[in-house]
């Protein structure tokens, strides 16, 4: 395991010298006309914590190989929105120079709508950045719970996107990934826009790179979410500033309709409908969103508002943006925001401070220092998924369902989906390995999905980003995950069956 943790730091390590002004000005002019730098000097440090020093509470978001969880330092008080990421899946998957780029990246922006990074740190097993934690939760979430946003809500939300693209833009970003759910909200309500991890800087970009901190060489690699990607990214067209703005369109669609543009039931079908641009309007959209969205959702990326020689001054100047301040955006009164009904949220990862047990995730072991001691070490031989996954398990309420050193992977209240109705169930993947759904109010077990490690036996069918089936000889259950994450449980599932 040191092995792999120094093979690990040796790719990741940016080195941060005396020298750097130096090595930044001769490099200036490198290849693609991106600044290049041997060394780089953070204004977010790399600090010598540990994942004690914080105390965790509830999950903000789940990625392919990470977690966004809040996290309140102990000695300061200060609250982040930590980002865990999983040393070893990143390594195996190649993603290294994704995870840099997102760090150097994130280093270099400071701009009121887009989540700031004040440290990083890391241990035998995880990477974590300490961002800008948004109290207010996702945009999605307020769309779900609003069922769609009023025109009015709309279009203040669109404008700070807006604002925020032109920064990153001019700063010669592609951001690749615009949608609700990486569009947080502060307490008071402003937007800002998160997750840098699909991030392309463009020739004559404004950010300082190294030499093996890239997304990729071509720029017209697929990344993004299956909803919101443009025809031309699925055409295999180079990244263009349009892509996010084709991004826009849909999110702002979303917002006014309660769903996506193209929306299908799975994404081979959500394909084919971008590409032949099949979109209806609902009829109470106005002749002003209407028309902005038609625009944004230009076959041709270069005929975006936004994309073309007029930049930015075109789509600020479309009559849907009529009454917007833009020199005061960020001081202007944000909507209401709509508030979670209950203690617990609407997809079950909301816990509370108090349920967690930090020593299930980093190294596995805490410092002594501390007066912690390590957990049964089920956690740290089951391999890296529990590490990274079990993060969701302790909530106190879900425990009793667990038998004594069986640990959590993976955790969601869904849908269960059946003929003439839907019921909302708490999905539970254990190590050991079990599968269970159980009734939230209640707290009972109403099944329990027979395990087998042969795909024959169990399988996982994903539709759509939010639709999947568990197959048995037996019977095939449908579920409806509304924070999309069907591919995200087909891939815990299956990287159990194989471990």
């Amino acid at each position: 395991m040191l092995a792999m943790e120094k093979d690990f730091d040796s790719k990741l390590r940016v080195q941060g010298t005396d020298d750097t002004n130096k090595d930044n000005s001769s490099n200036t002019g490198a290849s693609n006309n991106v600044q290049r730098s041997k060394s780089f000097a953070f204004r977010a440090p790399q600090e010598n914590f540990s994942i004690q020093d914080f105390e965790l509470g509830k999950i903000y978001g789940v990625g392919s190989y990470s977690k966004v969880v809040r996290a309140k330092k102990k000695d300061t008080g200060m609250v982040y929105a930590l980002k865990i990421m999983d040393k070893k899946f990143i390594t195996k998957e190649n993603k290294t120079a994704y995870v840099k780029l997102e760090r150097i990246v994130l280093d270099q922006l400071e701009h009121p709508g887009v989540v700031r990074l004040y440290f990083t740190f890391q241990d035998t097993f995880s990477l974590y950045m300490a961002l800008e934690s948004c109290e207010g939760g996702e945009l999605f979430d307020q769309i779900t719970r609003k069922g769609r946003l009023s025109e009015d809500e709309a279009r203040f939300y669109a404008a700070e996107v807006v604002d925020a693209l032109e920064y990153i833009h001019n700063m010669g970003l592609i951001h690749r990934d615009i949608k609700p759910e990486n569009l947080l909200l502060t307490t008071d309500g402003h937007i800002k826009i998160a997750d840098f991890g699909s991030v392309k800087p463009m020739q004559n970009s404004q950010i300082t790179v190294l030499p093996n901190a890239s997304s990729d060489d071509k720029a017209c690699t697929f990344v993004g979410t299956a909803a919101y990607v443009p025809p031309e990214v699925l055409n295999s067209s180079p990244a263009t500033f349009g892509n996010d703005l084709w991004a826009l369109g849909c999110t702002l669609y979303q917002m006014l309709s309660g769903t996506s543009p193209f929306k299908d039931a799975s994404e081979w079908l959500i394909f084919q409908r971008i590409i032949a641009r099949d979109i209806r309007f609902p009829n109470y959209f106005s002749e002003e969103a209407g028309d902005l969205i038609d625009r944004l959702l230009d076959l041709d990326p270069s005929k975006r508002p936004g994309a073309g020689p007029d930049g930015y001054a075109t789509l600020k100047m479309h009559p849907f943006f009529r009454g917007i301040d833009w020199s005061s955006l960020r001081a202007q009164t944000p909507p209401k925001l709509a508030l979670e009904t209950g203690a617990q949220s609407s997809d079950g990862d909301d816990y509370n401070d108090s349920s967690w047990n930090p020593a299930h995730i980093g190294d596995g072991s805490a410092r002594q220092s501390d007066g912690i001691v390590s957990s049964s070490s089920s956690a740290e031989s089951s391999g890296h998924i529990t590490r990274l996954a079990s993060i969701d398990s302790f909530d106190s309420k879900w425990q009793q369902f667990l038998d004594p050193g069986e640990s959590v992977l993976m955790i969601s209240m869904v849908k269960k989906l059946q003929k003439l109705s839907s019921k909302k169930v708490q999905l539970i993947l254990t190590d050991k390995p079990k599968l269970i759904y159980v009734d939230p109010s209640k707290l009972v077990v109403k099944g329990n999905i027979i395990w087998s490690n042969n795909s024959n036996d169990l399988s996982v069918q994903v539709t759509s980003p939010s639709h999947f089936k568990i197959c048995t000889p037996k019977k095939v259950l449908s579920f409806d995950d509304a924070k999309q994450r069907a591919w995200q449980w087909k891939k815990v599932i299956e990287g159990l069956q194989n471990r």
